[in-house]
Order: structure tokens, then C-alpha cells, then sequence
């Protein structure tokens, strides 16, 4: 997912509080278990408890199809039935296509949706897209990727730290590797801003050992469909395959494919992946993958949505507009595969408390 090179706010535990300026915000779920308007609550605190979410209708609004964005949809419809929401919807343009987003986008403004969290398909015109609807009123949080260059038009970004994620999963090759060999890097769309940070977190990790591992190839472009991955992993171990020590891929598509590759040809490559696929996981089971580095898309739709509430209901505002916070980025091995997510849902969790804390300013 895409993000810009300034730093983004880390993740702070839940008892911070802020020392000065505006009072910290609390929180709490007003909403019902499960459907209905959200029950009337005194506001607390700071005020960031939502009192009354009937009237806000929040679209979640990835760039196009692609797996990393199916989490957004369960999470959202549950975030309605917790915070007593008017409404919600998942939806998507069949092709990548900022054009078609931004058609998409008012279609669903003159449907009524008066709040929207977009991941933007250009990560140079997007912020074009998110003034244009923050002009007319709405609510707009930047999900899953932020805008390229040094300004977010949107009131907030909720996304990976993927400088920060690719780091993590080259480290983890590394030291899988036994600190030396040859690394190669499959990832996504070159001209992507992600890409490049992503090529940069892999390099940063390459350069600390000193030259004891050396970085083979960087694929780019193969993250289009499976089978575009497929064959570019295919043709990369015939040629290199026994050349190649440890495969870390940043990108969905390409770390499936080089999964399957290593399983199927019996090479002794090491394999980093993303994302927490269920073929990646059972790899991690089996010992054909040694670790993948998930990411918190649920985390990013649940505290998102509930954050756009806020925002659309004026109990709450952003302290700076713009500001990007990470979502979380965690490396799973085959000692906590089948707990890992437990890590992840107390991620969202202080993520909450980070927003109520530090980002929105209630009462």
C-alpha cells in the first residue's frame, strides 16, 4: 500500500494522554451489538464517544479488486451495527482506473454517503479527489495508502508503514538466510510510490550486513493477476533458482506464486511473504515459507469508519489535518502463526486509544 517518505505518528500505548493543549478524548462503543440506531450517551471526556451515528453513511472505497481489501468489507459492516451507523458499503471499480474512482465516488455521494475512506488508485491525483470532497462537506480518511509527495488532503491517512514492513521482512530473510547469500525482491508496480519505498526498506536492510548478502534482482510489475506472478517466479527459478538463498516479496500476487515455486521445485530458498494468505499460512505450517509480514486492514476500516463518524457528526475534528498514522506491519513465523492475530487486534485496539488520545480533538 502506498506511503509517503515523511514519518507517520507510531502507535502509543493506551494510557497516553496528552500533557497540554486540548484534553485527551476517551472513548467508548455506544452503538448496539448488533444492528439499530446507536443508544443517546452523555459525552465523556473528551467527547469521543459517539452519541448518535443514525445520520452518517460511510463508504469504504479501495482503488480496485484486489485481496488485501476483502478484510475492509466485514469490518465495516460490523463497525455499523457497533456504532449504530445510518449505513455503509464496500465498494470498488472493476478496473484501476482514478477516473472511474472519482465517478464512483459521486455516485455514491448523490446515493447519500456522507463520509469516505479511499484508497486512492493515483498517488499523485488523489489529492485532488479527497479536497474535492472535503469541499462539499464530507469526511474523508486516506485508508491503506497515503498520497505521494508531502501533502494529504484528506482530514487523516490510516495506512502501513511499508518502508517499515519490507524492512522487517527483508530482516527476517536475513536472519533465516544465516546472514549471508543472495536476496531476491518481488514486488508490485514500479512507478507506485509504494514500490519504491518499499524497494528502499529491502535495501536499507541488504546495506547492514555489510555485504555478506547481496541482492540478486529486484522484479517489479508482476502483482497485476496470479498468473502474471506465476510465470515471472516460474521463469526466475529456471534461470536463477539455484543461485537465489532467500525471496522476499512485498506484494500479494508475487509472494503466493513464489510460495508455491519453492514448494513445488524443492528449492532450499528461504521465502518471506506478505500478507496472511491462507496458501502463505499453511506454507508457514509446512516449513515451505519461513515467515510473512502481515498488515491491519481490519484495523484500518474499523478505526477508520469510527473516526469518519466522529468527524461527520462534528463531535470531533483533527488536531492537523493530514496526519498519517501507521497501522501496524507484524512478522509471523511458525512460532505465532496460529496466535498472531491476537497481536493484531491489540494493535487496533491502541490505535483507538491513539486516535482518541493524540489525533481527534472532542468535546
Amino acid at each position: 500500500m502506498r506511503f509517503p517518505t515523511r514519518s507517520v505518528l507510531p502507535g502509543v500505548v493506551a494510557a497516553v494522554v496528552l500533557a497540554s493543549g486540548t484534553a485527551a478524548c476517551t472513548y467508548k462503543n455506544s452503538g448496539p451489538e448488533s444492528g439499530g440506531q446507536a443508544a443517546p450517551a452523555a459525552r465523556t471526556g473528551g467527547g469521543a464517544e459517539l452519541v448518535d451515528g443514525s445520520r452518517t453513511k460511510v463508504a469504504l472505497v479501495p482503488g480496485g479488486a484486489h485481496p488485501y481489501f476483502q478484510p475492509w468489507k466485514a469490518a465495516v459492516t460490523t463497525a455499523r451495527k457497533t456504532y449504530g451507523l445510518g449505513a455503509v458499503t464496500f465498494d470498488e471499480t472493476a478496473e484501476w482506473d482514478q477516473q472511474k474512482q472519482n465517478n464512483l465516488l459521486s455516485t455514491l455521494a448523490a446515493r447519500g454517503y456522507n463520509s469516505f475512506g479511499v484508497f486512492g488508485v493515483s498517488p499523485t491525483d488523489i489529492n485532488s479527489t479527497f479536497a474535492d470532497l472535503r469541499s462539499q462537506g464530507f469526511p474523508v480518511a486516506s485508508l491503506g495508502s497515503c498520497p505521494a509527495g508531502d501533502k494529504d488532503e484528506a482530514d487523516f491517512c490510516l495506512s502501513t508503514d511499508v518502508e517499515l514492513a519490507a524492512y522487517k521482512a527483508s530482516k527476517a530473510a536475513i536472519e533465516a538466510m544465516g546472514g549471508r547469500g543472495t536476496l531476491v525482491h518481488l514486488t508490485g508496480n514500479n512507478v507506485d510510490a509504494n514500490t519504491q519505498l518499499r524497494i528502499k526498506g529491502v535495501a536499507r536492510a541488504v546495506k547492514e550486513t555489510g555485504g555478506k548478502v547481496k541482492l540478486l534482482q529486484t522484479i517489479t510489475d508482476i502483482d497485476t493477476d496470479l498468473q502474471t506472478a506465476q510465470k515471472a517466479v516460474s521463469d526466475l527459478m529456471a534461470a536463477k533458482g539455484d543461485r537465489i538463498t532467500g525471496i522476499v516479496a512485498t506484494a500479494y500476487n508475487p509472494a503466493v506464486a513464489a510460495a508455491a515455486a519453492v514448494s513445488t521445485s524443492g528449492s532450499k530458498a528461504k521465502v518471506i511473504a506478505i500478507d496472511d494468505d491462507a496458501k502463505i499460512l499453511s506454507g508457514i505450517k509446512q516449513g515451505t515459507v519461513t515467515a510473512t509480514v502481515v498488515q491491519n486492514p481490519v484495523g484500518q476500516a474499523e478505526v477508520g469508519t469510527w473516526a469518519l463518524a466522529l468527524l461527520q457528526t462534528k463531535q470531533c475534528t483533527v488536531r492537523s489535518p493530514g496526519v498519517e498514522v501507521d497501522s501496524g506491519s507484524f512478522v509471523v513465523t511458525k512460532a505465532n502463526v496460529s496466535g498472531y492475530d491476537k497481536a493484531r487486534q491489540a494493535k487496533t485496539a491502541e490505535l483507538k486509544q491513539q486516535f482518541a488520545d493524540k489525533i481527534l480533538s472532542c468535546g
